[in-house]
């Protein structure tokens, strides 16, 4: 069953300190805060949209939900309960900081049917937190997820790729510290550079160079994998589609398919083993058979897996079948 939110933005309300690569209102569209009656008439409108209540949330994305002024966090709150419960949604999500989890906090997130909570835990490694200028460390995180899973929520965790002076090994350290902590969900970003923040001075001044479109897809596709096998669930790998991201970027990587350029990479790194573990065929032809709703994936945009594999003078033809699973690839000759 497909999960869906009613996505509400908070903008950049609760967050103590501007981190080293936040623009905020570019990655909302929205520099201010919603008022009571906007969340409610947004909520009214997804009420008698969508017809699959039973799977969706009504998500506080953008902000640091639990750090803005109480006040105003239990107004949002509780101006959506009359659309949860019976014949309405299933409850509410938000995502907040690592260091602004506290039992007196989750007691009020239990009392307004708050059923899922993710951290924007970016990084494991205090160095990297610290360049990016994030203001908590990663004890916080291991703290707050401790914390959440004792009350019963539901946990996701957000990490950033290819953040100021992280190294691939620091990538892999927080994916494997993110794997040991074991959420529900998991969120990937490659870091994108916005103008007007901290990230992109360190660009212009040379000091930050982002990761190489191959390095980062390559990266990104092996954590999609790992997670996968330790059965995390991975609910978004890119940032969503945005025209203000696409304008106002000046490094990094943003696609609006990040996410099937990744797992496209996967079919391609799969199939490259299996030619290796079969090369000692005479003709360099290969039949690879994947999963019919997944044969354009293995395939690549642009067919790109093909092209890759005709580069180095090996002709692959992908075909699609039934009863595989995906990411299954099996050699036909």
């Amino acid at each position: 069953m497909a999960h869906n939110n009613v996505s509400i933005f908070v903008a950049h309300v609760g967050c103590p300190n501007l981190c080293s690569f936040c623009n905020q209102h570019t990655i909302s569209g929205n520099q201010s805060a919603p008022t009571v009656e906007e969340v409610r008439a947004t909520c009214l409108k997804a009420f008698n949209q969508i017809e699959d209540k039973s799977s969706t949330e009504i998500a506080f994305f953008g902000g640091s939900f639990t750090a803005i002024e109480r006040s105003y966090m239990v107004a949002l709150l509780d101006c959506v309960q009359e659309y949860i419960g019976k014949d309405g949604f299933l409850g509410v999500r938000i995502s907040t900081r690592p260091d602004c989890i506290t039992s007196e906090i989750l007691d009020i997130l239990k009392e307004y049917h708050v059923t899922a909570i993710e951290l924007g835990c970016q990084s494991m490694k205090d160095d990297v937190l610290s360049a990016n200028r994030r203001g908590h460390t990663a004890q916080d995180v291991y703290n707050s997820c401790e914390l959440i899973k004792s009350y019963g929520f539901e946990l996701g965790l957000q990490m950033m790729v290819g953040l100021y002076t992280s190294t691939i090994l620091d990538e892999y350290y927080t994916m494997n510290e993110i794997i040991k902590l074991n959420p529900n969900t998991v969120r990937i970003y490659p870091t994108v550079v916005l103008k007007g923040t901290h990230l992109d001075e360190l660009r212009q001044s040379g000091e930050y160079n982002p990761y190489d479109l191959d390095t980062m897809v390559n990266i990104c596709a092996d954590f999609l994998t790992q997670f996968s096998k330790h059965n995390i669930n991975v609910i978004k790998c890119g940032l969503h589609a945005s025209e203000l991201v696409e304008s106002e970027m000046t490094g990094g990587y943003y696609h609006p398919a990040f996410r099937e350029l990744c797992e496209s990479r996967i079919y391609r790194n799969i199939i490259e083993k299996i030619i290796k573990e079969n090369e000692n065929k005479s003709n360099n032809v290969y039949n690879v058979s994947v999963s019919s709703r997944y044969i354009s994936m293995a395939i690549g945009q642009k067919k790109s897996n093909i092209v890759y594999f005709k580069d180095k003078g090996i002709i692959v033809s992908i075909l699609g079948v039934d009863n595989l699973n995906k990411y299954d690839c099996i050699l036909d000759n």
